[in-house]
């Protein structure tokens, strides 16, 4: 069924204006496509069943990377649960956030670029599957070795699907979902993090009920996936491409030098915050609620969220000045207010820090998808989650040694703040002197005053 002012390629749906292409398609315009072509490929589809529209489906991808990222940041409220029932200390905590992220880096390296072969659907119903096999796992844990197998098993299937969703994305509109790859990622963890800290709060059996609803909502979530067209058409190489490879286009590698810094400094900040922000919360603040104990992950991946939106149409550069500089200011308004024993002060700096977070993923995905290819979209998006995993998880686990064997909370959560610091000085200085012409420019953003 074909919708005004759209063309159908190879069983994907696009907008005449934009005309995104298929992995193996040459760009098509709408005047050069053939009523006869035009009316096989509607019949193709026809007899395939009726099919989501391309905004839908588009609206369906986001959904699917809101919840596996809220999946990944529910147990955060909960780890303080665990740590009562099981008697676990808290490098344990970090360990078991470091699998998930060692296991989503996994399902980057090895199955990031799976969809470019055998197609999006296919992978992102094996991701739900796996996913909602995970929540099953988290469900009837009954000690730390239940947990480790669950994140692990919801970390390759979030790994696998990353790559598969951004491309998919991009498939039906390039430039929307250049955006909606930057700001989905803040609104599921936000959402995770504060639905389950209301869930342990105020209703029966957390532990289970948590689970059990992310669980239907994959299940539906599949439902929509198998309605949705495909919007790449099957390559040979699907074996060869699990193996884990580390190729960048020739276009897109200058751009990720300059990215590459800000995606590890900002997601290192997620990590301190997924790993030790409900502890930090709860000793400023000395109360032991579950929802304030999450408060501080939802605050920084909300705001995050919010300034993707509010900076979409700003130049890339801009956007990314302006993340680097909000970390800063952010973490180093943090540290202070953790010196204080300041609650008010925390927040705050946490709510700044989340404008850097959100302008920092914007800025660096907006720099390198827009120069990729459609057939390279999900590699390249895949490696740029590797960048940002590495970033979350590495730091996290090495704070979790510290607080046991070191200086404790405080001392640890300072020294980790100082590090991200460090680590956004050297991204400032790397966009400086080597990012001036290397950002890619969007539909919309004004150069020399030109749109």
């Amino acid at each position: 069924m074909l919708r005004t002012g759209m063309v159908m390629t190879n069983l994907s749906v696009v907008p005449a204006s934009k005309m995104a292409r298929t992995s193996d398609a040459a760009p098509v315009d709408a005047a050069s496509a053939s009523g006869s072509d035009t009316a096989a490929v509607s019949a193709a589809v026809s007899a395939r069943g009726r099919r989501l529209p391309p905004k839908v489906a588009l609206y369906v991808l986001a959904s699917i990377t809101i919840s596996f990222l809220a999946a990944s940041s529910a147990p955060t409220p909960l780890y303080a649960v665990y740590q009562a029932e099981w008697g676990f200390d808290p490098i344990t905590v970090t360990v078991v956030f470091g699998v998930y992220a060692v296991a989503v880096l996994l399902g980057l390296l090895t199955m990031g670029k799976l969809s470019d072969h055998v197609g999006r659907r296919p992978v992102l119903l094996a991701a739900l599957a796996a996913q909602a096999a995970s929540m099953i796992v988290f469900a009837t844990a009954d000690g730390v070795s239940g947990l480790m197998v669950a994140r692990i098993v919801q970390g390759l299937s979030t790994g696998a699907a990353l790559g598969a969703i951004g491309a998919g994305m991009m498939d039906i509109d390039r430039p929307r979902g250049t955006i909606t790859n930057a700001v989905v990622p803040g609104i599921g963890t936000a959402t995770g993090a504060l639905v389950s800290g209301l869930v342990v709060q105020f209703l029966p059996a957390p532990t289970h009920l948590v689970y059990l609803g992310l669980l239907a909502l994959f299940v539906l979530q599949a439902v929509a996936v198998a309605l949705m067209a495909e919007t790449v058409t099957r390559k040979p190489g699907a074996l060869a491409s699990l193996a884990p490879e580390i190729k960048l286009p020739r276009a897109v590698r200058r751009p990720m030098l300059v990215a590459a810094p800000v995606l590890f400094a900002v997601w290192a900040l997620a990590g301190l915050y997924g790993s030790l922000g409900p502890s930090l919360a709860r000793q400023l603040t000395g109360s032991r609620s579950e929802v304030l104990g999450g408060l501080s992950l939802f605050v920084l991946a909300g705001v995050a969220a919010v300034s993707v939106l509010v900076l979409r149409t700003a130049a890339t550069r801009t956007v990314m000045l302006t993340g680097i500089l909000a970390l800063i200011a952010g973490v180093a308004l943090t540290l202070v207010s953790i010196r204080d024993s300041s609650a008010t002060g925390f927040f705050v700096g946490t709510a700044i820090a989340g404008v850097g977070f959100g302008s920092g993923f914007q800025g660096g995905i907006r720099t390198v998808m827009p120069l990729a290819r459609p057939h390279e979209s999900s590699g390249v998006l895949s490696l740029l989650f590797v960048v940002s995993y590495l970033g979350m998880g590495v730091p996290a686990v090495i704070a979790g040694f510290l607080v046991v064997h070191a200086g404790g909370l405080t001392a640890t959560a300072q020294e980790y703040g100082v590090a991200v610091i460090v680590l956004a000085a050297f991204a400032l200085l790397g966009l400086v002197r080597g990012g001036g012409d290397g950002a890619a420019v969007l539909p919309g953003e004004r150069i020399g005053g030109n749109a």
